[in-house]
Parts: C-alpha cells; sequence; structure tokens
C-alpha cells in the first residue's frame, strides 16, 4: 500500500484527535477518486463495520462507501448488507454517517445504483416506526440527490419524487422537496 494512505490508517489511532481527524480526511479526499489501494484495506474495514467503537463503525462505513468506485471485484454487492447494517447503528451520529454516504456505492455501477436505491426505497416505505425517522428519510432523500447530482440517471429523480408524495405531512413533504430545488 502507499505509504502515504498507510500513515492516515495508522493515524486514525493516534491518540490526538487532531491528529485522527486531519487522517480522516485525508483518507476521504483520496476515495473521491479511483485508488488502487482498495483491497489492501477493504477487509479491515469490513471487520470495523461491527467493531465495538463507533468510531470505527462510522470511519469503516464512509471508507467503504467511497471505495466502491475502486471495487473492480464488486465486493460490494456481498459486503453491502453489512455496510447497510451501520446506517442501523445504535448510535444515531454513526448510524447517520453512514447513511448520508452510502450513496456513493451506487457510483460504482448499475448493480450498486440499483442495490442503493432499493434500500432507500424500502426504508422510506417501512422505516416509519424508526426513532428520528423523518431525519432518516431526509438523509436518504438527500443521497438520492447526490446520486443524481453525480450520474444525471431521471429515473433516480422520479424515484425521489415517488418517495416523497408518500409523506403524508406536509411539512416533512416540502423539507424533502427544498433538495431538489
Amino acid at each position: 500500500m502507499d505509504p502515504f494512505i498507510q500513515s492516515h490508517f495508522e493515524n486514525l489511532e493516534a491518540k490526538n484527535k487532531e491528529v485522527q481527524y486531519e487522517a480522516f480526511n485525508h483518507i476521504l479526499e483520496a476515495i473521491k477518486n479511483k485508488v488502487d489501494w482498495s483491497y489492501d484495506v477493504w477487509d479491515q474495514l469490513v471487520n470495523w463495520l461491527t467493531d465495538p467503537d463507533n468510531h470505527r463503525r462510522s470511519r469503516a462505513a464512509q471508507f467503504l462507501a467511497g471505495l466502491a468506485i475502486s471495487d473492480p471485484e464488486q465486493r460490494m454487492l456481498n459486503d453491502f448488507l453489512a455496510l447497510w447494517e451501520v446506517t442501523k447503528d445504535p448510535k444515531f451520529v454513526t448510524a447517520r454517517h453512514a447513511l448520508q454516504s452510502i450513496w456513493k456505492v451506487g457510483l460504482a455501477g448499475q448493480k450498486q445504483k440499483t442495490m442503493v436505491i432499493d434500500h432507500f426505497t424500502d426504508r422510506f416505505k417501512n422505516g416509519t416506526n424508526e426513532k428520528n425517522y423523518t431525519l432518516i428519510r431526509y438523509d436518504m432523500i438527500q443521497g438520492l440527490k447526490n446520486l443524481y447530482d453525480a450520474v444525471k440517471d431521471e429515473q433516480i429523480k422520479q424515484k425521489a419524487m415517488e418517495l416523497i408524495e408518500l409523506e403524508e405531512d406536509s411539512k416533512y413533504r416540502k423539507k424533502y422537496l427544498s433538495v431538489w430545488k
């Protein structure tokens, strides 16, 4: 693995929070584009998805979502459900970080895009019993918008509009629609 990236992964475990944060941001920046080291860290990140440390779970989810574009073996098709579980983490901030980044999986290809949209759709329709569900719905609508902006697929916008129409509370429907303005 690239020594620069390796040092950032090591710095995620540093005692100093600023060093951790800087390392985290460097990794996020690096994975905005395809990288050749995704499989050097993939299995470790998959393991972190269920780590007792919520910071590790959050980072793993965000990094794996970003690394989906650097996954020529399409491992994400097998690992997605473990990643999706973090969007339901008992620590809401961890769940939210995962949910806000999982749309990036859809950038990896048609199967991945369909998988993300299907999971968003199912949860939007069936997640009304979840605590903070209006916030969760907002994050999913924002995720669809981010995916749409990246790939310009009109079906994504159509799906988002269908989901927004399901919202019975006009206040929240208006809030979700504001994402698409």
